[in-house]
């Protein structure tokens, strides 16, 4: 029987291997991010021209409803007023009190807000673009699982995969094995065959990569092979692990070489595959082996 074919051995030909998804042109997107984000340009300036101080404003953003409106308003918040706060902390409505107490000190003060933002047309072109970037932030992720879950519904019909198809909450290994050392670690989708788990695996996309986001995330993969396979080995399972990756990031520094050291690190149990792999080295007898 031929060997396998190992990830680091796909390198030579990366590109031939990865998938490319799509995005918008510049500045084609203008007209539709405009149209788009103008309600929100306009309810942020009735809200600043009535706001008494940078943490009122913030206060009025928080109960702004629905969600949606509420985040984009957080979005032009941090730009005009905050940028040392992130949109993921802003958002959290139940925290905005807190978020007052502790970084109010260092808002911007509310009248040269007030004066920097009437000097910009509504809509604002450059600002729409930025916010236009966030739209489909996480779509690519989505659309890998989703084309994931097809995959190995086609190829294993014996399988059953697990996990969120697109959004939605992640697989938690403590709820999967009652005593799990580390219960709250969770995995983008497991396999089944039968009722026995057989592999769990996480999924990125990376359009783009490198420096100290590139060791954070292979470093992170590394101690989750780990964790897995110390646990699967102490009680005897057969458990394998798979790190779907993608996208033209793969191709950035030494993230190719780094997931193929991953893979080396557990021969036979860990397997690094781009979504063009998946019907090539993920095998029902590798699987069960």
């Amino acid at each position: 029987m031929a060997k396998d074919k190992s990830f680091s051995e796909y390198q030579s030909e990366a590109h031939l291997w990865i998938t490319l998804s799509t995005g918008d042109y510049y500045p084609d997107i203008l007209p539709l991010a405009c149209e788009l984000y103008r309600p929100v340009l306009i309810t942020f300036g009735q809200l600043l021209k009535s706001a008494h101080s940078s943490t009122d404003l913030f206060l009025d953003i928080a109960e702004i409803k629905p969600q949606w409106m509420r985040i984009q308003l957080c979005r032009i918040f941090r730009k005009y007023v905050s940028p040392e706060t992130s949109v993921e902390m802003l958002k959290k409505k139940s925290a905005a009190p807190h978020i007052c107490e502790r970084f109010g000190k260092n808002f911007r003060q509310i009248t040269e807000v007030q004066r920097r933002f009437e000097t910009r047309p509504i809509p604002d072109e450059p600002l729409c673009a930025i916010l236009w970037e966030y739209k489909d932030r996480g779509k690519k992720g989505y659309d890998l699982t989703e084309r994931l879950f097809t995959i190995i519904r086609e190829k294993f019909p014996d399988l059953r995969i697990v996990g969120p198809e697109r959004a939605g909450k992640d697989v938690i290994l403590g709820e999967l094995f009652s005593d799990y050392p580390k219960p709250n670690r969770p995995v983008d989708f497991v396999l089944f065959h039968g009722d026995v788990p057989v592999a769990v695996g996480l999924a990125r996309y990376d359009s783009d990569r490198g420096g100290a986001q590139e060791d954070d995330r292979t470093g992170q993969y590394h101690n989750c092979a780990n964790e897995v396979l110390e646990y699967t080995r102490k009680k005897g399972l057969n458990l394998k692990v798979i790190f779907l990756n993608d996208g033209p990031g793969l191709l950035l520094g030494s993230m190719w070489r780094d997931y193929a050291y991953i893979e080396d690190s557990w021969p036979g149990l860990v397997k690094v595959v781009t979504l063009r792999m998946v019907k090539e080295r993920i095998s029902l007898d590798w699987l069960l082996a």
